[in-house]
């Protein structure tokens, strides 16, 4: 069933507008920093992968579909999302207080894996970017397979106001 049918079917309105699941927000903690005041160079990857957890929920997915427990997995949900890779670059400091907004960009790279870049800004300057590569396997085989329906809608609606870009 395509997006457009199901938005139409669920009549979802809030869901026809990525920005409400693609622009998030943080403030930094004191237990974010280390002793420099800055915080911890691995934050900005929790903070990714949290980012695209909430943007999910946000969506309308359920995260015990998308993140199952590896000891209870069931027959609806055979595939896994292992992060392969991941970067970090910091363009300026980020200290207690800051009040940071997240844009969240995901891309299907192809059939069996996909990225989130987030991108961290504090009074519109750009102050990082992260970005996570998931692969999608099959619990019992470990074999790459298809992306999960959830995850590829959640990503088709991502990109709705980016046009249409070829796989």
């Amino acid at each position: 069933m395509s997006l457009w049918v199901q938005l139409i079917a669920n009549k979802n309105l809030s869901s026809i507008n990525p920005k409400t699941w693609l622009h998030l927000k943080r403030i930094v903690r004191f237990g974010d920093t280390d002793a420099a005041g800055v915080i911890h160079f691995y934050q900005l990857l929790h903070w990714c992968h949290e980012g695209w957890e909430e943007s999910i929920e946000l969506y309308g997915l359920s995260a015990k579909r998308i993140f199952p427990n590896i000891n209870h997995l069931d027959d609806k949900v055979s595939i896994l999302l292992p992060i392969v890779r991941c970067e970090a670059n910091f363009f300026l400091p980020i200290q207690t207080g800051d009040q940071l907004s997240l844009q969240l960009s995901p891309r299907r790279i192809d059939q069996g894996s996909f990225s989130v870049q987030t991108l961290f800004k504090r009074d519109n300057l750009d102050v990082g970017v992260g970005i996570i590569f998931h692969k999608s396997i099959n619990s019992n085989t470990r074999k790459v397979c298809p992306l999960p329906e959830d995850i590829e809608r959640w990503l088709e609606s991502s990109s709705l106001t980016l046009g249409v870009t070829p796989v």
